[in-house]
């Protein structure tokens, strides 16, 4: 079997040997499947695995922009449409420096096998650009994101493709870009999530990744009888998902001690409470301050200038800001600290050590493609009400939300419990991912 899971990542690597994020995505996957692939006759021979890890189209283009100053700026556009055999490409879009074939194909393939989970027809898309919206005034974003959108609008349409936002991409740049949609297409439709409540978006869309994290958490403590309640977390990030990641934590009465950013991290040893997060909500969401600034209104806390939050003690982790966030030592230390839960909010923030790590300490350790797919879930029920007309209430919404995550949870423990009892999240979520996909697939013949 080994054998079996080299041969097709040398071939996978063979067109695919500058991406190193992608490969990673891949081998994860394929380190599950394989082996399940080969216990299943009816999938032998149809190459499934390998049809899945090529997009069927990959959408590169020029964005050019004109700055403050008058000089004109050069972007990099891009939309992978990974998998449609469930449903039209849905992912989002991601506006930062780091972007490029290689994250976005990575986030594209997993996007795939999340928004299989959610048991919605959602096939699995993503895209972006390099361009960096922190220090650009609101009339330099809406520049660009016209320009953005004036090519991407070609290639997306409610039936065909559906982005949303991802990191750089919240609420103003979605306004900006559907805005520019609408004028190209003469048309108002359900196109790109995380709209305006006053446009045709839905509630709880942008809690919905933060919420849908620590539901997945409660739900694997509920296999050991176990709550959230009374536990320390740490989280990292500050963004959105932290943000909602860390309310839907407290109000479950656990206690939130830390939140990050790309300068450092906060430590607050009494708990980030409903005041001291909605101060944050404010520095990060309208004023676009560092997390530093924390510590000026609330003094007793700490700010660790270039490091992330995992040497801090506690139960609970979750990972919110970026992909490859926490490395094998930052999981040693984790789990020599007492924690035994880990609910990733953001996209492969473990790297491969560090889930070995979490896995031979049999602690309860979720991926992100089944922990962190309350966002696009969401999403689902935004494109399901731009349909038919309607707008559910904050109560529905929310259940559905719970919903959806509890069956994920119940499809993970399907596919991934192992004869000691054990639950292996990783090849359960992986699993049943697959499983909805291929089973498109061969329904659909050679396409």
């Amino acid at each position: 079997m080994e054998l079996k899971i080299k041969n097709f990542m040398d071939l996978v690597n063979v067109r695919s040997q500058h991406e190193p994020e992608f490969l990673q995505a891949v081998e994860e996957v394929a380190e599950a499947i394989i082996p399940y692939i080969a216990s299943q006759p009816h999938y032998s021979g149809n190459n499934l695995l390998l049809r899945m890890v090529e997009p069927e189209r990959v959408i590169i283009f020029r964005v050019p922009w004109v700055d403050d100053t008058g000089e004109i700026v050069v972007n990099r556009g891009f939309r992978i449409e990974m998998n449609s055999a469930i449903g039209p490409y849905k992912g989002g879009l991601r506006f930062h420096p780091s972007v490029n074939l290689s994250i976005l194909k990575f986030l594209a393939f997993e996007q795939v096998f999340k928004n299989a989970l959610t048991n919605l027809p959602l096939g699995g898309g993503k895209g972006g650009s390099d361009f960096d919206p922190k220090g650009k005034s609101d009339d330099e974003i809406m520049r660009f994101c016209q320009s953005f959108m004036g090519e991407l609008f070609r290639h997306i349409g409610p039936n065909t493709d559906v982005p949303a936002g991802d990191m750089g991409v919240g609420a103003r740049e979605i306004g900006y870009m559907f805005g520019m949609y609408k004028k190209l297409r003469n048309e108002f439709t359900g196109i790109l999530t995380g709209k305006g409540m006053s446009w045709g978006g839905s509630y709880i869309r942008p809690e919905s990744t933060g919420y849908g994290t620590v539901y997945f958490a409660q739900s694997m403590l509920g296999t050991r009888g176990d709550t959230l309640e009374g536990k320390t977390i740490t989280i990292s990030g500050s963004g959105n998902v932290a943000q909602y990641a860390c309310e839907k934590a407290t109000e479950l009465g656990a206690k939130v001690v830390t939140l990050s950013d790309s300068s450092g991290y906060i430590y607050d040893k009494d708990g980030i409470d409903e005041e001291k997060l909605a101060f944050v909500m404010e520095l990060k969401n309208v004023k676009r301050g560092r997390i530093s600034e924390y510590v000026t209104a609330y003094p007793k806390a700490q700010f660790f200038e270039g490091q992330t939050p995992w040497s801090v003690p506690c139960e609970v982790a979750m990972p919110c800001a970026t992909q490859n966030e926490l490395n094998e030592e930052a999981a040693k230390t984790l789990l020599s600290n007492g924690c035994f839960v880990v609910s990733e909010g953001a996209n492969m923030p473990s790297t491969p050590k560090a889930v070995e790590a979490f896995q031979a300490k049999r602690i309860l350790y979720a991926p992100g493609k089944a922990s962190n797919a309350g966002g696009v879930a969401t999403s689902g029920l935004e494109m399901s009400q731009n349909s038919i007309r309607i707008k559910w209430t904050r109560e529905e919404v929310n259940e559905k939300l719970k919903t959806i995550m509890n069956e994920i949870h119940e499809s993970c423990i399907q596919y991934g419990k192992q004869e000691d009892g054990y639950i292996d999240y990783v090849v359960g979520a992986n699993i049943a991912g697959f499983v909805k996909v291929a089973d498109a697939m061969l329904a659909q013949g050679v396409v």
